[in-house]
Protein backbone atom coordinates (compact mmCIF):
# COMPACT_ATOMS: atom_id res chain seq x y z
CA UNK A 1 0.00 0.00 0.00
CA UNK A 2 1.39 3.24 -0.84
CA UNK A 3 1.65 6.32 1.73
CA UNK A 4 -0.97 8.07 -0.34
CA UNK A 5 -3.58 5.31 -0.18
CA UNK A 6 -2.60 4.90 3.22
CA UNK A 7 -3.31 8.52 4.26
CA UNK A 8 -6.28 8.60 2.03
CA UNK A 9 -7.59 4.92 3.77
CA UNK A 10 -6.75 6.95 7.56
CA UNK A 11 -8.88 10.00 6.55
CA UNK A 12 -11.83 8.31 5.45
CA UNK A 13 -11.51 5.75 8.73
CA UNK A 14 -11.53 8.93 11.13
CA UNK A 15 -14.60 10.27 9.61
CA UNK A 16 -16.61 7.04 9.31
CA UNK A 17 -19.11 5.58 11.75
CA UNK A 18 -16.91 2.18 12.97
CA UNK A 19 -17.28 0.36 16.21
CA UNK A 20 -14.25 2.49 17.48
CA UNK A 21 -14.30 5.04 20.43
CA UNK A 22 -12.65 8.36 20.04
CA UNK A 23 -10.00 7.68 22.58
CA UNK A 24 -8.99 4.60 20.55
CA UNK A 25 -9.38 6.75 17.61
CA UNK A 26 -6.93 8.85 19.25
CA UNK A 27 -3.96 6.26 20.43
CA UNK A 28 -4.17 4.81 17.13
CA UNK A 29 -3.95 7.96 15.04
CA UNK A 30 -0.44 9.40 17.64
CA UNK A 31 1.01 6.26 17.59
CA UNK A 32 0.62 5.68 13.43
CA UNK A 33 1.81 9.19 12.99
CA UNK A 34 5.13 8.62 14.89
CA UNK A 35 5.60 5.28 12.70
CA UNK A 36 3.49 4.58 10.25
CA UNK A 37 5.34 1.30 9.04
CA UNK A 38 5.07 -0.19 12.64
CA UNK A 39 1.30 0.24 12.71
CA UNK A 40 0.65 -1.80 9.37
CA UNK A 41 -3.21 -0.70 9.21
CA UNK A 42 -4.96 2.25 8.29
CA UNK A 43 -7.32 1.49 11.71
CA UNK A 44 -7.10 -0.48 14.45
CA UNK A 45 -8.62 -4.06 14.32
CA UNK A 46 -12.99 -3.67 14.32
CA UNK A 47 -14.75 -5.99 16.79
CA UNK A 48 -15.25 -8.42 14.19
CA UNK A 49 -11.24 -9.09 13.82
CA UNK A 50 -11.18 -9.29 17.35
CA UNK A 51 -13.85 -11.63 17.52
CA UNK A 52 -12.47 -14.04 14.94
CA UNK A 53 -8.86 -13.55 16.77
CA UNK A 54 -10.13 -14.47 19.71
CA UNK A 55 -12.33 -17.39 18.31
CA UNK A 56 -9.20 -19.35 16.99
CA UNK A 57 -7.79 -18.50 20.85
CA UNK A 58 -10.19 -20.53 23.05
CA UNK A 59 -10.05 -23.26 24.92
CA UNK A 60 -6.02 -22.63 25.34
CA UNK A 61 -4.39 -22.78 29.19
CA UNK A 62 -2.05 -19.95 27.99
CA UNK A 63 -2.24 -16.71 25.15
CA UNK A 64 0.60 -14.37 24.32
CA UNK A 65 -0.56 -11.26 21.92
CA UNK A 66 2.08 -10.01 20.17
CA UNK A 67 1.48 -6.04 19.74
CA UNK A 68 -1.24 -5.53 22.03
CA UNK A 69 -1.80 -2.40 20.36
CA UNK A 70 -4.71 -0.21 21.68
CA UNK A 71 -6.36 -3.50 23.17
CA UNK A 72 -9.06 -4.46 20.51
CA UNK A 73 -8.26 -8.00 19.94
CA UNK A 74 -6.42 -8.33 23.73
CA UNK A 75 -9.90 -7.17 25.31
CA UNK A 76 -11.84 -9.95 23.20
CA UNK A 77 -8.85 -12.10 24.35
CA UNK A 78 -9.94 -11.75 28.15
CA UNK A 79 -13.55 -12.01 27.49
CA UNK A 80 -13.28 -15.18 25.53
CA UNK A 81 -11.25 -17.10 27.54
CA UNK A 82 -11.07 -15.16 31.00
CA UNK A 83 -9.38 -18.17 33.02
CA UNK A 84 -6.52 -18.19 30.47
CA UNK A 85 -2.84 -16.66 31.62
CA UNK A 86 -2.56 -13.93 29.23
CA UNK A 87 0.92 -12.38 28.24
CA UNK A 88 0.81 -8.98 26.29
CA UNK A 89 4.09 -7.56 24.06
CA UNK A 90 3.66 -3.95 22.69
CA UNK A 91 6.59 -1.97 21.57
CA UNK A 92 5.38 1.18 22.24
CA UNK A 93 5.55 1.82 25.66
CA UNK A 94 2.96 4.33 25.82
CA UNK A 95 0.45 1.98 24.52
CA UNK A 96 1.83 -0.61 27.01
CA UNK A 97 1.21 1.26 29.60
CA UNK A 98 -2.69 1.75 28.11
CA UNK A 99 -2.61 -1.61 28.22
CA UNK A 100 -1.37 -3.02 31.66
CA UNK A 101 -4.27 -0.21 33.03
CA UNK A 102 -7.01 -1.63 31.01
CA UNK A 103 -5.97 -5.27 31.69
CA UNK A 104 -4.65 -5.62 35.14
CA UNK A 105 -4.64 -8.81 35.08
CA UNK A 106 -2.70 -9.42 32.18
CA UNK A 107 1.11 -9.46 32.40
CA UNK A 108 2.20 -6.71 29.90
CA UNK A 109 6.09 -6.69 28.53
CA UNK A 110 6.58 -3.13 27.13
CA UNK A 111 9.32 -4.04 24.36
CA UNK A 112 9.70 -6.41 21.23
CA UNK A 113 8.80 -9.41 21.41
CA UNK A 114 12.14 -11.73 20.05
CA UNK A 115 14.35 -9.65 22.71
CA UNK A 116 11.65 -10.70 25.78
CA UNK A 117 10.65 -14.25 25.50
CA UNK A 118 12.34 -15.15 27.86
CA UNK A 119 9.39 -14.02 30.18
CA UNK A 120 7.74 -17.07 28.57
CA UNK A 121 9.92 -19.98 30.03
CA UNK A 122 6.87 -21.19 32.14
CA UNK A 123 4.14 -21.40 30.14
CA UNK A 124 1.56 -24.61 29.75
CA UNK A 125 2.05 -26.82 27.10
CA UNK A 126 -2.05 -25.83 25.72
CA UNK A 127 -0.38 -22.04 24.78
CA UNK A 128 -1.64 -19.87 21.80
CA UNK A 129 0.23 -17.03 20.42
CA UNK A 130 -2.23 -14.37 18.85
CA UNK A 131 -0.54 -11.97 16.52
CA UNK A 132 -1.58 -8.93 14.57
CA UNK A 133 2.32 -7.71 13.75
CA UNK A 134 2.16 -6.33 9.93
CA UNK A 135 4.91 -8.80 9.54
CA UNK A 136 4.97 -7.86 5.58
CA UNK A 137 5.41 -3.90 5.85
CA UNK A 138 8.24 -4.72 9.00
CA UNK A 139 11.93 -4.45 7.90
CA UNK A 140 13.67 -7.71 7.79
CA UNK A 141 15.54 -6.95 10.37
CA UNK A 142 12.64 -7.12 12.89
CA UNK A 143 10.78 -9.51 10.99
CA UNK A 144 13.90 -12.36 10.68
CA UNK A 145 14.46 -12.82 14.65
CA UNK A 146 10.34 -12.57 15.42
CA UNK A 147 9.52 -15.39 13.07
CA UNK A 148 12.54 -17.51 14.93
CA UNK A 149 11.01 -16.46 18.41
CA UNK A 150 7.69 -17.36 17.49
CA UNK A 151 8.76 -20.73 15.76
CA UNK A 152 10.65 -21.57 19.31
CA UNK A 153 7.57 -21.17 21.42
CA UNK A 154 5.46 -23.11 18.98
CA UNK A 155 7.90 -25.74 19.05
CA UNK A 156 7.65 -26.56 22.40
CA UNK A 157 4.27 -28.25 22.07
CA UNK A 158 2.41 -29.55 18.93
CA UNK A 159 -0.55 -28.68 20.61
CA UNK A 160 0.39 -24.88 20.45
CA UNK A 161 -0.88 -22.45 17.61
CA UNK A 162 -0.07 -19.19 16.38
CA UNK A 163 -3.41 -16.90 15.14
CA UNK A 164 -2.36 -14.23 12.81
CA UNK A 165 -4.05 -11.90 10.96
CA UNK A 166 -3.62 -9.90 7.45
CA UNK A 167 -4.63 -7.84 4.66
CA UNK A 168 -3.39 -9.99 2.09
CA UNK A 169 -4.71 -13.28 0.80
CA UNK A 170 -1.32 -14.88 0.73
CA UNK A 171 0.35 -15.96 4.09
CA UNK A 172 1.50 -13.53 6.40
CA UNK A 173 5.00 -14.43 6.10
CA UNK A 174 7.45 -17.76 4.94
CA UNK A 175 7.27 -19.81 7.56
CA UNK A 176 10.02 -22.51 8.38
CA UNK A 177 9.89 -25.80 6.65
CA UNK A 178 8.49 -27.65 10.14
CA UNK A 179 5.33 -25.51 10.22
CA UNK A 180 2.04 -24.88 7.75
CA UNK A 181 -0.41 -21.92 7.13
CA UNK A 182 -4.20 -22.74 7.03
CA UNK A 183 -6.38 -19.52 6.12
CA UNK A 184 -9.45 -19.66 8.72
CA UNK A 185 -11.30 -16.71 7.39
CA UNK A 186 -12.13 -13.50 5.78
CA UNK A 187 -12.81 -10.77 7.78
CA UNK A 188 -14.80 -8.13 5.46
CA UNK A 189 -16.43 -5.88 8.43
CA UNK A 190 -12.75 -4.28 8.62
CA UNK A 191 -11.03 -1.61 7.78
CA UNK A 192 -9.56 -2.84 5.48
CA UNK A 193 -10.89 -6.11 5.36
CA UNK A 194 -8.51 -8.60 7.12
CA UNK A 195 -7.58 -12.40 6.68
CA UNK A 196 -7.45 -14.99 9.39
CA UNK A 197 -4.34 -17.33 9.50
CA UNK A 198 -3.02 -20.33 11.88
CA UNK A 199 0.34 -21.50 11.81
CA UNK A 200 1.22 -25.00 13.44
CA UNK A 201 3.79 -27.26 13.51
CA UNK A 202 3.35 -30.30 11.05
CA UNK A 203 2.36 -33.74 12.22
CA UNK A 204 5.33 -36.02 12.00
CA UNK A 205 4.61 -39.67 11.40
CA UNK A 206 5.99 -42.17 14.06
Amino acid sequence: MSLTAHNDGLARWLYAPLPFSTNVKAKFLRHWLRDPMSVGAIAPSSRYLAAAMAEGAEAFDAIVEVGGGTGAITQALANRNPEARLVVFELSEQLADGLHARFPRAQVVAGAFHENVSVLHDLPPKTVVVSGLPFRSLPARIVRPTVEALADVLRADQARRLVQFSYRLRAPFAAPADFVWRRVCTVWRNAPPANVWELQGKLVSA
